[in-house]
């Protein structure tokens, strides 16, 4: 099995985040005002981390997000999120920084900040950063969540699609011989859920399936094609959708390369083959995004 870039987590996690935050805080309608529309502070986080110091090959997804409050005299809150697969020595310390220069730039703002561990390192990284020197403490502590922490059978059972996106994560921690089959069979099983609770909106149902089919990748090509024609028979959909249908698609997809084409040096050709659209098209994504640079 593959895993595609992390750009993934940053897409599911604007697509489900209302449902992040029921997840994580069992109070959550009676903390943040769900009604109101959240604010993805994507540009201001980059300002503040511009230069991470990481290797090339090694990627994290950041968050940060403006959650109105329901009551108090605090109006809104500000979350950081950080998704980490592999272990990082550094990551704690990394945590900290990013906590300080959020505080510091948004005027002492309350910062939630929250880690979610995708891998089994998780554990050895912890859940602090430290500092003692001369006198001097420091402790400051964050939310975590440990994928590995939650039980199949309870993320199944849940009607919360946060819990799916999680189902799906932890298929990437499988192991063992036949794992095309395996992943196929529970790729499928994931799917089935999704549209037999019926309480997902259509919307929803497609960003999880969407983070389902290319999160991790089948070895065997034909996995995939057997994998999509099951969705179509779960769907109701064939192989020759409509018109309309398809327009869709191709406005979804063309998002997707988007964000591919921001986040990652992916050729133009890979970013093609990875969201299933023409060569040309991502050309024109590409040059438009080339054009808002120059406007700037």
């Amino acid at each position: 099995m593959r895993r595609k870039n992390d750009i993934l987590w940053k897409g599911i996690l604007e697509e489900v985040f209302p449902d992040l935050l029921l997840f994580l805080f069992p109070d959550a309608e009676s903390r943040f005002n769900m009604k109101r529309k959240v604010v993805f502070l994507d540009k201001e986080l980059a300002e503040l981390y511009p230069a991470p110091e990481k290797n090339a090959d090694t990627r994290f997804v950041d968050k940060l997000v403006k959650v109105y409050t329901k009551a108090g005299t605090v109006k809104y809150l500000l979350i950081h999120i950080e998704v980490q697969g592999q272990y990082d020595m550094e990551f704690t310390k990394r945590m900290w920084t990013y906590f300080y220069r959020i505080y510091d730039r948004f005027l002492g703002q309350p910062v939630i900040p929250i880690a979610i561990f995708t891998g089994p390192d998780g554990k050895r990284m912890g859940d602090r950063f430290e500092l003692a020197y001369e006198g001097m403490e420091l402790t400051y502590k964050f939310n975590t969540l440990h994928i590995i922490d939650f039980k199949d059978k309870d993320l199944e059972a849940s009607n919360n699609p946060f819990a799916l996106v999680l189902l799906a994560a932890k298929k990437l921690l499988l192991k063992g011989k036949n794992l095309d089959k395996r992943l196929l069979e529970q790729k499928l099983f994931i799917a089935r859920l999704l549209y037999r609770k019926g309480v997902f909106s259509r919307k929803k149902i497609r960003a999880v399936l969407t983070f389902l089919d290319n999160y991790v990748l089948f070895e065997k090509p034909e996995m995939n094609r057997i994998f999509r024609e099951e969705l179509d028979s779960l769907s109701g959909k064939n192989n020759t959708m409509g018109i309309i249908e398809q327009v869709a698609e191709m406005k979804a997809n063309e998002k997707a390369a988007r964000l591919l084409l921001e986040n990652t040096d992916f050729s133009v050709s890979k970013v093609a083959e990875l969201v299933g659209i023409p060569v040309d098209l991502v050309k024109k994504v590409k040059a438009s995004l080339r054009a808002k640079l120059q406007v700037k």
